[in-house]
């Protein structure tokens, strides 16, 4: 049992409770504890069993009572119950994205839907649109997030498939049959979604290989299994297929398997206009059959006379026609991150005090931290009064007392209202190290509205960074529709970063707008927007998606020196 599952329990129930027309009160207490778990360090099975459940914020004994019951018998007879109450389908109709429980109620009452393909029907029909307040748009919104809910089905996102690929991995470089291994396809190219989870090794005993990984403790069932060939299912429903080459063959079959197609296509074209011909078995001369390279995977490159290209950027996008020319980007590499500008503390909706994200932060080796709670007006997860902004400051510069070789800076991220303005005065922004201005609300405004709003937030001298711009989450929510190149000129004029928010449901900016701020003379700050300690380690798919952009370490806000850093952020100010 993961506390993801908890989570998707405790949001199911609050749903239930919505659409049964339940106070809010009831209905944000179960969003809430979902919340909470969510942002969980610990396990909540492990709580549940030592009666800790009332010790974590928000979990009064009602909902600690359901969670305990659901950890210990893998069900819920309040969700069940809750279940039988309501009309049938509707259920499914939440999992739309955008579709809340007050839309599922109004298709149901007023036309009868109860299925996901009798939603589909009606939207196509127009017929939404005799509902109040449904317009063309609604309508076409219901339909892009029914194509999103099919897409999810079949597609993941790379912070569920790296760790499982990796889990994997961990396990099978004990086997003295596995002599090397790698993930490949688009999680080795770092891709934000997944389709499948491909792991390549090389062995000289392949039938031990494969044995070896359909063995593994996480397998719930095998689904093929050949010489070379296997497919497992694991307990988390996620397949998972392995390949096994000789170690001779090593180095072509990951270059062939990582891809992408369009970057192996154009690789292939300039090797036969060259006489040679290139596949997963190695690189030969089309005429004599010469093997002329294939045991490591840059000697692919090399024999073609050009650099070897990082798995991130071959999406036949311009890299090797760089690499020929030995113009390739030095990427940032997380080793080059000296801190993080973006976590959040139980001051607001983090999980844990500032003193042990600080912590967390000196065990990284990080220089610097930025501890960035939400401003006043997102009150619903503690947003920061003035007054509480200053008690932040006195326990940062007193902690900061005892640190040495570390720096602990206050910021905030504060909310960019409907209208543009900030939530804070300018004597009040003033008072921070660093000021990221987000929009939280709406995103779905005109164009020209957002754009407005992004313009007028980074012209304020106190924002520094404008956090995860287009706020977007994958599979979930669209992005915010604004005028690239506008802001990114702006930013640019004002000296404002742009935020690679590395949660991995958001990832944004995205690989494609980040490769064009820069382009820009963009600065980027690549953050984790950590609400608990652990979360600190998800900077990593930021990085990758700074990566598959183009982004290089000049690029990157907090790459600087602290020195080099305030230097910079004071210059706006």
């Amino acid at each position: 049992m993961k506390n993801q599952d908890v989570v998707e329990l405790l949001n199911d129930i609050a749903d239930m409770l919505e659409i049964r027309g339940e106070s809010t009160f009831r209905v944000r207490a179960y969003r809430e504890a979902a919340r909470q778990i969510e942002n969980l360090q610990e396990d909540v099975a492990a709580l549940a069993t030592e009666g800790k459940l009332t010790d974590i914020r928000g979990i009064g004994s009602s909902i600690a009572e359901k969670i305990h019951e659901f950890v210990t018998t893998g069900r819920s007879e309040y969700r069940e119950n809750l279940a039988r109450t309501l009309p049938p389908g509707l259920a499914e109709l939440l999992e739309i994205p955008g579709i809340g429980s007050r839309k599922a109620l109004l298709f149901y009452e007023k036309l009868g839907i109860s299925t996901i393909d009798e939603l589909e029907q009606a939207a196509r029909e127009h017929k939404l649109q005799e509902l109040p307040s449904i317009k063309e748009k609604t309508e076409q919104n219901v339909l892009e997030g029914i194509e999103r809910l099919r897409q999810k089905s079949t597609r993941m996102l790379l912070g569920v498939a790296l760790p499982a690929a990796e889990e994997v991995i961990r396990m099978l470089k004990q086997h003295p049959s596995v002599e090397r291994i790698e993930v490949g396809g688009s999680i080795r190219r770092m891709q934000e979604t997944i389709g499948d989870i491909d792991i390549l090794v090389a062995s000289s005993s392949p039938k031990d290989a494969i044995n070896a990984f359909t063995s593994l403790p996480i397998v719930k069932a095998v689904i093929a299994k050949g010489g070379t060939k296997a497919s497992i299912l694991t307990r988390q429903d996620l397949q998972i297929d392995l390949r096994v080459v000789s170690p001779e063959q090593w180095g072509a079959a990951l270059q062939y398997f990582t891809g992408s197609k369009p970057h192996n296509i154009q690789l292939r074209s300039i090797a036969e206009s060259r006489g040679m011909k290139i596949n997963e078995y190695g690189i030969f001369r089309i005429d004599t059959g010469e093997r002329l390279a294939g045991r490591e995977e840059c000697d692919i490159y090399s024999t073609l006379d050009m650099l070897c290209i990082p798995p991130e950027i071959r999406n036949a996008t311009g890299e090797i026609e760089a690499a020929m020319k030995g113009e390739l980007p030095n990427l940032i590499d997380i080793s080059d991150i000296r801190g993080d500008l973006h976590c959040h503390t139980d001051w607001s909706d983090g999980a844990n005090s500032i003193e042990a994200m600080a912590e967390a932060a000196k065990a990284r080796g990080y220089e610097y931290l930025v501890i960035s709670d939400h401003s006043v007006s997102m009150g619903f997860i503690h947003g920061l009064s003035t007054d509480r902004v200053r008690e932040q400051r006195a326990i940062i510069d007193d902690l900061n007392k005892s640190y040495k070789d570390f720096k602990l800076l206050q910021g905030i991220e504060v909310n960019i209202r409907g209208n543009g303005n900030l939530d804070y005065p300018d004597d009040v922004l003033a008072r921070f190290d660093v000021v990221t201005a987000s929009i939280h609300s709406g995103l779905a405004q005109p164009r020209e509205q957002i754009t407005q709003r992004m313009i007028k937030a980074m012209q304020n001298p106190h924002v520094d960074i404008i956090g995860h711009p287009s706020g977007r989450l994958i599979g979930r929510r669209d992005p915010a529709d604004f005028d690239r190149e506008v802001v990114f000129s702006t930013a640019v004029e004002t000296g404002t970063a742009m935020e690679i928010d590395s949660q991995p449901d958001r990832l944004d900016l995205k690989d494609t707008d980040a490769r064009r701020a820069v382009d820009m003379g963009v600065m980027v700050a690549i953050n984790s927007d950590a609400h608990t300690t652990d979360q600190l380690d998800l900077i990593r798919y930021g990085i990758a998606t700074a990566r598959r952009g183009w982004v290089e370490k000049d690029d990157v806000l907090n790459a600087l020196p602290l020195e080099d850093l305030m230097a910079r952020l004071g210059k706006k100010k």
